[in-house]
């Protein structure tokens, strides 16, 4: 495909299929991010091109007590820069569980400014399921540096004190993505040391709940359905998870749902840290 031909790379959404990733694909500007996490980290398979997003390591704020904390601007933008992502680009992120982590790098960039950033649908199983070429090493980069600079927009990762108000205001919804059975406190927490349960007057929404069977998000107007019956009326959202990974996803959902960006939140520490025996934040159990 000559330059000429290569259709425009503004995504049309927070969502792209595989199709309209495909036809891009070596487009100057084009710059796709494996978000991968956990046992998928650093797997020897790779959408041609794809450099790590790499929440596990560099792209989280280690000195943080939870685990995933977003890095302050600084660290951020040197990390983002030295993948060679510029102010002008458009990155897609995906990830190897399907439409997991990939979200999480989606929210960070987006609630540091950037906005040309959609989540390819589906993720890598989507990929390979259409017969689209893969490349068998890790992602990686080693080329220049970017121009990319973090310019964080106040609201879109949120501590404990947003949260806590949210929980008392009747406008706003606190949204759990883990499952029903960690929110009701009867599924030990996967970090030691964590109480079960929920936050007092949140609302239990499992991320996997927008996805379909193949893994591909819901429909718009189900996702818009699925959010409703959670939140009612309210449109101003906060998102909350076990580490701020999954909450993205949420997010994500909202956002295709057509929720205002603006009105979404993602609590950054989440059930990581809430639930920390030495927080002494409340806590309840139950359906709740």
């Amino acid at each position: 495909m000559n330059p000429q031909e290569i259709p425009p790379l503004e995504p049309p959404g927070p969502l792209v299929g595989v199709d309209w990733t495909a036809a891009r694909l070596g487009a100057p500007g084009l710059v796709l991010f494996d978000a991968s996490v956990g046992a998928h980290r650093g797997a020897p398979a790779r959408i041609p091109g794809a450099r790590p997003f790499d929440l596990d390591g560099a792209l989280s704020d280690h000195d943080a007590a939870a685990p995933h904390t977003v890095p302050g601007p600084g660290e951020f933008t040197a990390e983002l820069r030295a993948l060679g992502l510029h102010d002008t680009d458009t990155a897609v992120v995906y990830d190897a569980a399907g439409i997991y982590s990939g979200a999480r790098a989606w929210w960070m960039l987006r609630a540091m400014g950037f906005d040309r950033v959609a989540v390819l649908d589906g993720g890598l199983p989507a990929w390979t399921e259409a017969g689209l070429p893969v490349e068998t090493l890790p992602a990686a980069y080693g080329g220049p540096h970017g121009s990319f600079t973090a310019r964080p927009r106040p609201g879109r990762l949120v501590g404990s004190a947003e949260v806590s108000a949210a929980l008392a205001d009747p406008d706003a919804a606190v949204l759990d993505a883990r499952t029903r059975e960690r929110f009701a406190g009867a599924a030990p927490e996967p970090r030691p040391g964590l109480r079960g349960g929920h936050m007092p007057g949140a609302v239990n929404l499992p991320f996997a709940e927008l996805l379909r069977p193949d893994g591909l998000m819901r429909p718009r107007a189900e996702l818009r359905t699925a959010l409703a019956d959670a939140a009612g009326d309210r449109e101003r959202l906060y998102f909350s998870c076990g580490s701020g990974v999954t909450a993205c996803v949420l997010a994500l959902g909202a956002a295709v749902a057509g929720y205002g960006e603006e009105a979404l939140a993602v609590y950054d520490g989440s059930w990581s840290e809430w639930g920390l025996p030495s927080a002494s934040r409340p806590v309840a159990t139950g359906g709740g």
